[in-house]
């Protein structure tokens, strides 16, 4: 940043670091001491596709990397490609791979969000997302259709402050429903 953008009080974007994804598997065992909270075995990565025959063959090139992949398209045009893992660490070794294919195609700037699903034995879900563009996470908790358990959010906030780089700005936590996964 420059001193002209300090002066007008711009600031750069946060530059993303995929590597953050490696210590989901740590948080995770965090997260289930403290909350009860399990991996649920299935993440996936959202992105803006692009047109063009050289975007279908890298899409085609991430599913092959992945092994078995379940792409959709929600409603606002993102696709997501979800996987099917036990081993949150193979998890989210495949998660970081689709990202960095895209990133290193020059397709980072479509990249949206990475989350992994989390339960616990009374069936109630979470997500752990990974805001590609911030370069943070935040939890999500759906309650079902438009509601999310605010308190249990913020509750797992301060339960992986120390593991993760939590998202600060509230209002940057938006909701995924509908999240292959979740």
């Amino acid at each position: 940043m420059g001193w002209f953008d300090a002066l007008l009080g711009r600031s750069k974007p946060a530059k993303p670091d995929l590597d953050a994804l490696f210590a989901l598997p740590s948080a995770a065992v965090t997260l289930e001491a403290a909350t009860g909270f399990r991996p649920a075995g299935v993440g996936s990565v959202s992105f803006r596709a692009a047109e063009g025959g050289a975007f279908a063959r890298l899409e085609r090139d991430v599913q092959s990397l992945m092994g078995k992949v379940e792409a959709s398209e929600d409603s606002f045009g993102y696709t997501w490609l979800l996987v099917r893992e036990p081993d949150v660490s193979t998890l989210v070794t495949d998660l970081h791979a689709a990202n960095s294919s895209l990133e290193s195609a020059g397709f980072g700037p479509s990249l949206l969000c990475s989350l992994v699903a989390f339960g616990d034995p009374s069936g109630r879900r979470l997500a752990l997302v990974y805001l590609y563009k911030r370069g943070t996470f935040y939890p999500f908790a759906p309650l079902g259709d438009s509601r999310r358990d605010n308190a249990l959010e913020l509750q797992v906030r301060g339960v992986l402050a120390g593991e993760l780089k939590i998202e600060p700005d509230l209002s940057s936590w938006f909701p995924v429903w509908g999240a292959p996964g979740l």
